[in-house]
């Protein structure tokens, strides 16, 4: 009996597969408008290569100016002369000592622009689990992986109401046992699940 191919190629087959089609429904920031500059910014979208397969999250400091306490995933603006992949390396390895070595990336995932001022790009990558990392706490306060399995189904996902300068809008939340991933970090998440389907993995579906 013939084995299956490694998981991040299978997961690299899937997402170009996923981002070679049309996909409607994509979220995006309501908040912003089409005339705001924009600063570009990465994110590491970071799948452990492992039987059970979790994706790295952390949890910014509440004395942070900008998105305090919140989820994220690691990442920030892009340096002059930077593209998305060597920011969002950088940032990885800045917020939690990630070897960039060790980083198998897959490629850009859609671009986000927010509110907050960035259009943000996602990478998508996969890493060895059990990397001995270590926030830095000027820009992390905790870290944590969520079973792709879990994070990266639709059913999964759901919506709250938020403010923002006098009306409502619609943004995504994710739950993992009491944690929510919501907003920016959210929306890119669900985003990624639109592009890749997860069941074809053949991996379990929830881990929870």
């Amino acid at each position: 009996m013939t084995s299956p191919p490694p998981f991040h190629d299978r997961l690299a087959a899937l997402y170009h597969e996923g981002m070679a089609r049309r996909v409607t429904g994509l979220w995006s920031d309501p908040r912003i408008a089409d005339e705001v500059p924009l600063k570009p910014a990465a994110v590491l979208v970071a799948v452990t290569d492992s039987a059970a397969p979790s994706i790295l999250l952390i949890h910014r400091p509440t004395t942070m100016r900008a998105h305090p306490g919140q989820i994220a995933l690691p990442g920030g603006r892009c340096e002059p002369g930077e593209d998305a992949v060597t920011a969002a390396l950088r940032e990885a390895q800045e917020e939690l000592a990630v070897p960039p070595a060790q980083v198998r990336v897959i490629g850009p995932l859609d671009m986000m622009r927010t509110a907050s001022g960035y259009e943000i790009t996602p990478v998508l990558a996969t890493i060895p689990p059990g990397l001995p990392l270590v926030p830095n706490p000027a820009e992390v306060d905790d870290w944590f992986e969520a079973p792709a399995a879990h994070v990266l189904v639709p059913v999964n996902h759901g919506t709250r109401q938020v403010e923002w300068r006098g009306r409502m809008h619609s943004v995504i939340e994710i739950d993992w046992q009491g944690r929510r991933i919501w907003g920016v970090t959210g929306a890119i998440l669900s985003n990624l699940a639109r592009r890749i389907a997860w069941h074809h993995l053949d991996m379990p579906q929830d881990l929870t």
